[in-house]
């Protein structure tokens, strides 16, 4: 893949959501080699941050995942299927959030990536395969910002008393990466600036997602998915993002299409 480089990206770490926190890690990422380099690694080496940005949280800058709530992609035979990829990333299955806003050069990017990672050995998707494939799955809808007033006052204040009873010991009650229990580790912030700057890009499909099978530590998935969806809308309220006319709905497809910017 050409001269080794050092990539440094901000991610969410597993590892550290096992205290109930979504964890912000600065790892330095080695290059993966090639398992059947050719003449043409651009999409290979453009899909490396974009795994790193998009897919890592889950499935680990290793690709071992964490199955069965994450399943590895090394070694993993169902990526020789380009077709059902495709429709996977864009319009999500299971605990997977669909990924309407990236393009076909970007799900090109990161498949041949995948691909090709970890001594797979599955070989290249063209820019041109994604597109067809894409025409064929049908126009999925523009992005709006999670500051266009995209849940209700009413639904972040249900939020707050779910967050209080299932979040609060570990996150701390002002989301402030201080925990009740002074013997629990602090951990860091679920809202503000730095919250708000690590999820940049990222959709409230792949915050639902990721909440809703991890969390609370110990116990995922015992809350039901209207009480996850207001503990989010709870942290967009700390985040000072605006309440508007509609609540959030717990759709992933719809929440695919509602991401985190920086204020405007």
């Amino acid at each position: 893949m050409g001269a080794s480089r050092r990539l440094v990206w901000s991610l969410y770490e597993r590892g550290a959501m096992l205290k109930g926190v979504v964890v912000c890690l600065v790892v330095v990422i080695a290059p993966t080699a090639r398992a059947q380099p050719n003449d043409d690694t651009s999409l290979f080496e453009q899909g490396q941050p974009l795994y790193a940005e998009h897919c890592a949280l889950c499935h680990g800058h290793t690709g071992a995942g964490d199955p069965p709530t994450f399943p590895a992609l090394g070694g993993n035979d169902q990526l020789s299927d380009t077709a059902r990829i495709v429709g996977n990333v864009n319009q999500g299955t299971d605990r997977m959030p669909p990924f309407p806003q990236l393009t076909p050069t970007e799900i090109a990017s990161v498949m041949t990536y995948v691909r090709n990672a970890w001594d797979n050995a599955f070989g290249d998707v063209t820019i041109q395969e994604v597109a067809t494939m894409l025409e064929d799955l049908g126009e999925n809808g523009d992005t709006v910002p999670v500051w266009a007033g995209v849940f209700t006052e009413i639904q972040a204040t249900r939020g707050q008393a779910v967050y209080g009873g299932a979040c609060g010991l570990c996150h701390g009650r002002r989301l402030n990466s201080a925990p009740d229990d002074p013997d629990m580790p602090s951990t860091p912030p679920l809202a503000r600036a730095r919250f708000i700057r690590e999820w940049d890009g990222r959709s409230l499909a792949s915050l639902f997602e990721y909440i809703r099978a991890t969390m609370p530590e110990g116990n995922p998935q015992s809350l039901t998915d209207q009480e996850y969806i207001d503990v989010i809308t709870y942290m967009l309220t700390v985040d000072g993002m605006p309440a508007g006319d509609n609540e959030l709905p717990t759709d992933p497809q719809r929440l695919a299409h509602i991401v985190f910017q920086p204020r405007p």
